[in-house]
């Protein structure tokens, strides 16, 4: 269609792509054997095949490998004993947000679990915790120290 030419509906054009003949024998410019091939079952008519269906195998191997396995649950962020005995004064209630506030986690979506340290395994501050998890051994030390553990979950250490 030309540029100066009005558009119309006579004067629509399509593109139409045209498919490709593969012509028999030598005049048609593909050659003896029209582009199959010498011999074999793929060179003769209806020897071309789909995928042939050699089990799960066959799409296993070309995949890349992944090492191990990614849990769907969030990994808890740890808070030691010692950090609540060095950041939290006698009587203050230890929540996440007051946890976030004083940089102790990094955010509060993700669990944080209170643990203890082998180290130094003792702490003095009655704190009240609010909304985090505690290991056992922990909860043991935080109400021998006077210290009372509200609405969290206690778990045994892994």
């Amino acid at each position: 269609m030309k540029n100066n030419m009005v558009l119309t509906l006579h004067t629509i054009g399509t593109k139409k792509k045209i498919k490709k003949r593969y012509g028999r024998g030598n005049a048609s410019g593909h050659g003896t054997f029209s582009g199959r091939g010498s011999k074999g079952q793929r060179s003769r008519s209806g020897g071309k095949k789909g995928l042939a269906l050699k089990g799960f195998r066959k799409n296993m191997l070309p995949a890349p490998k992944f090492k191990g396995m990614k849990s769907p649950r969030p990994k808890a962020q740890v808070v030691v004993l010692s950090m609540l005995e060095k950041n939290f004064a006698d009587g203050e209630k230890v929540t996440p947000g007051t946890l976030l506030a004083k940089k102790l986690v990094d955010n509060t979506t993700a669990p944080i679990k209170i643990l203890l340290n082998k180290k130094d395994s003792s702490i003095t501050k009655k704190v009240e915790i609010f909304g985090c998890k505690v290991s056992v051994a922990a909860k043991a030390l935080i109400e021998k120290a006077g210290g009372k553990i509200l609405d969290a979950e206690v778990e045994e250490a892994k």
